[in-house]
């Protein structure tokens, strides 16, 4: 009886916290009902998805050869598996998302930094999707009525459509986006099956396809173009890999979400990478030109209602992965901003206005823009927020957090008036190193590896600054 007493008292003293609202509050028992078949198709439809095949089509349009692409895309998603998890460990254990795990290390409002970092980014990425999604609408539209095709606002009007359709899903809430996945994910990886057969059958077999060689000369040129493309592999998860709470804390066990993530995630994202090097390097051989657009391969197929098909397809895994990747997470983080005042929804419709203002037509312009512009840069900032948290739990607390104290002010999180300062300056020491290659040129592999150098500064500052503080804290005592 004292027990539950004790527990009716701390969720009272949580849900009067400034720093509480329902979107933030930590999971109950009853609510914690993902499986691993949801962790899995989670994976597998926020893999299959347009972003996903630019990355290794864009490996290929680098100069790399089907192996070289494909090995990149499977390593990078194996070391970003690593992250995944054991972040995603708190939020299954306390049932809490991403900002507020942040708390814990940043404090109840230094967390906002990492926040508001990884929702800026999140931003891009829904802009990014919704600008890809309008696309397909477009080239639909075209296949239907030829004429649309000279209408010059066509573009920012299809664009305007899908905007709202995203922001209606946002509306209807998070077990709008759970179904979403369930549904879908068979049907996204037959989609992709069937682009598959289609290219093998136009290019005359696999072997024609994958014929085309490497075009670097030596093993020094490849790995110049290896590592920048590595770290975008990991920079594509980098985000996720941080907010991963936000799915974790619905799961049944520890179990169900480690088992799903790591069946889902790499073998999904290799599959799908292989689809978009394949179709690729078909379309060198199909229409004489490498197009590393699928959007512009699809709409090339003849027969209108085939590019209807292939649109509606496309459109569907565009939604999945942009509401589930792209909003869920900074939703939740501009609410952390002011938990009274900003709910799951409104943190999402201000995520839908940012990804506009980030015009995302020129993050992806070029394959050089959305794999060493986009991806490599923002790694840099989010490598070394990993490095804080992780070093933070695992190793500082030993994975012990105090659910009552995440939601308080004056309680252990308080720090410096809210502020942790070693974290803070412990992610500003990580994320230095990794661009100051972007402006010394003799430096510039620091970038190159932005997310692996920024995570391995942070973790090892973060861990020496918190240990000298705590050994000065028990000589003054």
């Amino acid at each position: 009886m004292n027990d539950a007493r004790a527990g009716s008292l701390a969720a009272e003293t949580i849900r009067s916290s400034s720093l509480y609202n329902e979107d933030l509050a930590p999971v109950s028992p009853e609510r914690r009902t993902w499986s691993t078949y949801n962790y899995a198709a989670l994976w597998i439809s926020m893999s299959v998805n347009i972003p996903t095949y630019l990355l290794a089509s864009g490996m290929i349009a680098g100069g790399m050869s089907w192996k070289q692409a494909l090995f990149t895309v499977f390593l990078g998603n194996v070391l970003v598996l690593i992250p995944m998890l054991l972040n995603a460990h708190a939020g299954t254990r306390y049932g809490i998302p991403f900002p507020v795990f942040a708390r814990a290390s940043f404090g109840v409002l230094g967390a906002n930094v990492p926040a508001i970092l990884r929702a800026l980014v999140a931003c891009g990425w829904f802009g990014i999707q919704t600008w890809i999604g309008g696309e397909a609408i477009n080239a639909m539209l075209i296949a239907l009525a030829p004429g649309w095709r000279h209408f010059p606002f066509g573009p920012a009007i299809c664009f305007g459509f899908f905007w709202l359709l995203n922001v209606l899903v946002i509306l209807r809430g998070i077990e709008t986006i759970r179904f979403l996945q369930g549904v879908s994910a068979p049907f996204l990886l037959l989609i992709g099956l069937a682009l598959l057969l289609w290219a093998k059958g136009k290019a005359g077999g696999f072997g024609p396809m994958l014929a085309a060689p490497s075009k670097f000369h030596s093993f020094a040129d490849f790995f110049r173009f290896f590592v920048p493309s590595l770290t975008g592999v990991v920079g594509f998860w980098a985000t996720v890999s941080l907010n991963i709470p936000d799915f974790t804390r619905y799961a049944r066990s520890q179990r169900d979400q480690m088992v799903g993530q790591a069946l889902g995630l790499p073998a999904t994202m290799t599959f799908y990478s292989f689809i978009g090097i394949a179709v690729t390097s078909a379309t060198l051989i199909i229409f004489g030109e490498a197009l590393w657009d699928p959007v512009a391969v699809l709409s090339r197929l003849g027969h209108p209602w085939a590019v209807v098909l292939a649109m509606i397809a496309l459109l569907m895994a565009t939604l999945n992965v942009n509401v589930a990747a792209n909003v869920v997470s900074p939703a939740n983080d501009f609410s952390n901003l002011s938990p009274r005042r900003i709910s799951f929804r409104t943190g999402g419709l201000i995520t839908c206005v940012m990804g506009i203002v980030m015009q995302p037509w020129k993050l992806i312009s070029s394959y050089g823009n959305y794999i060493f512009g986009w991806l490599v840069g923002y790694s840099g900032f989010l490598g070394p927020i990993a490095g804080v948290l992780i070093c933070d739990y695992f190793v500082i607390r030993q994975k012990n957090l105090s659910t009552q104290d995440l939601y308080q002010r004056g309680g252990l999180y308080e720090y410096s008036s809210g502020i942790n300062w070693q974290a803070v300056a412990s992610l500003a020491a990580g994320a230095g190193v990794a661009f100051v290659g972007l402006f010394v040129p003799t430096l510039r592999v620091l970038y190159n590896y932005a997310w692996f150098v920024g995570f391995a500064v942070s973790f090892f500052a973060y861990f020496i600054l918190t240990t000298k503080v705590e050994r000065v804290a028990e000589t003054a005592h």
